[in-house]
Formats: C-alpha cells, structure tokens, sequence
C-alpha cells in the first residue's frame, strides 16, 4: 500500500513537474530595458471592447468614490458623447488640454451634446497606459482626484481614442445629473 501511495506521489509530482515546465519562464518573453526593468507593453484596445472599457472605468471611479464616501456614478450618454468629441480632437490637435480645436470647452462639448445638468469636472490624459493606469495616475493628482470624487458627482462620460502609433487620448467627465440647476442647460 504504501508503495502505490509513494508511486502517485512521484507520478503527481512528475506531472505537475512538466506542467510547469511547459509554461516556461514567464520572464523570458518580458524586454528589459538598460536599467533592469521592464519595458512597457503597448496596450491596443480593440474597438469591440469600448463598452467593456467604459463599465471597467465606471466600477473603478465608483469603487474609489465609496472609499472616498461619494454616492455612485452612472454612464451617461451625452457626457461619453462630450468625451468622445474631445478624445478624438485632442488627438488632431497632438496636444492635451481642456480646449476643443473650435474654442469648446468641456461646459459647451456637454451643452452640444444634450447634457441637462452642470460639468462638474473633466480629466484627459495623453498615454500608452491602460485605463485602469490612467485613473490610477489621476487619483495620485489632488485636481484630477477632486473630479472623480466630487460628492455632487452623478454621471460620468468616458471615451478614449487611440492613433495607429498606440498612444491613447483619455477623457473622463463628471456631471451632476441636473441637480445643480440649469447652468449647462441648451437655451429655448
């Protein structure tokens, strides 16, 4: 008996000795660069995963807003539609900022896009990064963290766009659902 339970340790053991064998050593195919770290992978979004991408965004900020005791977001599609508008522009005009190509500024992109209530804040990123790095990097900012956690905060946009060379053009707006009164609201 104890010869066979010795035999199954020695053929388990073996067998998972060649399981892990075949994995490979992970670090491997991982490039280093000259000081022994790892160099980035480029992150290529698959345009099918938009959606995945944004509900992803949309548990992250909210997870961050109940550590920080703020009330849950929900998506809105006018402010991703505001979002998406400005992805896209920054990425024609290679530049970072708050300032469509048209003069626009979050408040006008949200107004044109059919947003009722106030922009409360907007977050834009240039980068090769995940989202989850992204909002990873603007909660260590005070002034991009004060966004995602106002408390007057009830709908969120977010929208990405990523050139051919994978750099990504990121933006996060936050919106207060109309309860602030009519001060993003289309006139007439």
């Amino acid at each position: 008996m104890e010869t066979m339970i010795a035999r199954r340790s020695l053929l388990l053991s073996g067998a998972g000795f060649v399981a892990l064998s075949a994995c490979g050593d992970p670090l491997a195919s991982v490039a280093l660069g000259p000081d022994g770290s790892p160099l980035p992978v480029l992150y290529r979004i698959d345009p099918a995963d938009t959606a995945r991408i944004q509900f992803r965004m949309l548990d992250s900020v909210n997870s961050l807003r109940a550590a920080a005791g703020a009330m849950p977001l929900q998506l809105n599609a006018e402010l991703t539609a505001a979002a998406a508008t400005h992805a896209r522009d920054m990425a024609l005009q290679n530049r970072p900022w708050h300032f469509g190509s048209d003069g626009s500024s979050p408040i006008d992109r949200a107004r044109t896009a059919g947003y009722r209530g106030t922009v409360l804040g907007e977050n834009i990123s240039e980068t090769y990064e995940s989202e989850l790095e992204t909002i990873a990097a603007w909660m260590a900012q005070p002034d991009t963290r004060d966004v995602i956690t106002d408390v007057r905060g009830r709908d969120l946009g977010v929208a990405y766009f990523q050139e051919d060379s994978g750099k990504i053009w990121w933006v996060l707006v936050v919106g207060d659902g109309g309860l602030g009164g009519p001060a993003n609201a289309p006139a007439g």
